[in-house]
């Protein structure tokens, strides 16, 4: 049962968004906030870029035709199924969730858990790290293009080349730091994980506490209702549940091995929570943030639950066939 029950961070953030919807940070304070705020994603992203090991990158480059595979579903299978939704009426779907739910498709993947997950089902460990880390760098420049290009399709409003500089100089200019600086402090960084994860947790938690402060004053929880949220859920399972079942099978059909499908199901078919906040923040600036986060916000707790599910058959299934192929097995028996 435990796979089912929210993580701790989960937990958190839902203990922030209920602190904002009791506590709103506003006014004077809403600055000073919103200052640190700024420079705890920046951190974060100096992070990031000092965490990415070069020899992963040029390592997992050989491996072309799962990262192209990975990179076309992240940014491209996914934006489609986003522009699908939006046949959805808006009398069931309201506008500014499914600005939340087109944001969410073109965000790239996650890096931790799509990793963990790989390693957990015994997928291809070395190639799920340097996709999940190149969907990222390719998401600093393919989300802002992406969400403009959908945004302004499907007739809301795109942002302006101030979310474009926002972007370059809050999240990028601090990964390209991180990665010049790489090969000076990389390897401490990389084994200092647990120490770094306050910084990983709560800049989200902050951006997410500003986002839904600024929404609840603007009166967010008298906009939309329970049913509404309802809905979001519904559409992100099956957003899920279509993405899941392309990348596992169209991998079989590509000719794909098995290390290689896993990684593939488990990195394409993720969306991060860390890079969409921030991201959010720096393209909707001025425009109500907290109901354009919740989908992914939901769609970060469905993942988690849905893939734990998935890695454990992935790992049951390789256990049976070792425990078939060993002296006293199955085929020994046989």
């Amino acid at each position: 049962m435990k796979r089912f029950l929210p993580d701790s961070f989960t937990l958190m953030l839902v203990a922030t968004v209920a602190l904002a919807s009791v506590l709103p940070v506003s006014g004077v304070m809403a600055g000073y906030f919103g200052t640190a705020t700024n420079l705890a994603i920046a951190l974060l992203f100096f992070l990031h870029g000092a965490r990415l090991s070069r020899d992963v990158v040029v390592a997992g480059l050989l491996h072309w035709r799962l990262h192209l595979t990975i990179v076309l579903t992240t940014f491209a299978i996914f934006p489609l199924l986003g522009l699908a939704i939006g046949f959805v009426p808006a009398s069931i779907l309201p506008p500014e969730l499914y600005m939340g739910i087109l944001f969410l498709t073109v965000l790239p993947s996650t890096v931790q858990s799509s990793i963990a997950f790989t390693s957990m089902a015994g997928g291809n460990v070395p190639a799920a790290i340097c996709a999940a880390s190149g969907s990222n760098l390719f998401g600093m420049f393919l989300t802002p293009l992406l969400a403009s290009l959908l945004l302004t399709t499907t007739g809301e409003a795109g942002f302006s080349a101030d979310a474009l500089e926002k972007i370059a100089l809050q999240l990028l200019l601090p990964f390209v730091a991180g990665q010049v600086l790489e090969p000076w402090i990389g390897r401490w960084v990389r084994s200092h994980k647990k120490i770094l994860t306050p910084v990983d947790r709560g800049s989200i938690l902050m951006v997410v506490y500003a986002a839904f402060s600024e929404a609840v004053i603007e009166g967010l929880w008298h906009t939309y209702s329970i049913a509404d949220l309802g809905v979001v859920l519904l559409i992100n399972l099956a957003l899920l549940a279509v993405v899941l079942c392309l990348t596992m099978f169209g991998s079989r059909l590509l000719g794909f091995s098995k290390a290689d499908e896993i990684a593939i199901t488990f990195c394409g078919s993720k969306k991060s929570l860390a890079s969409g906040v921030p991201m959010a923040s720096a393209i909707f600036a001025g425009q109500n943030i907290g109901a354009i986060v919740l989908p992914l916000m939901l769609f970060h707790q469905v993942q988690l639950m849905a893939c734990a599910v998935i890695a454990a058959r992935y790992a049951r299934a390789a256990a049976a066939k070792d425990s078939a192929k060993a002296p006293g097995g199955a085929e020994a028996a046989a």
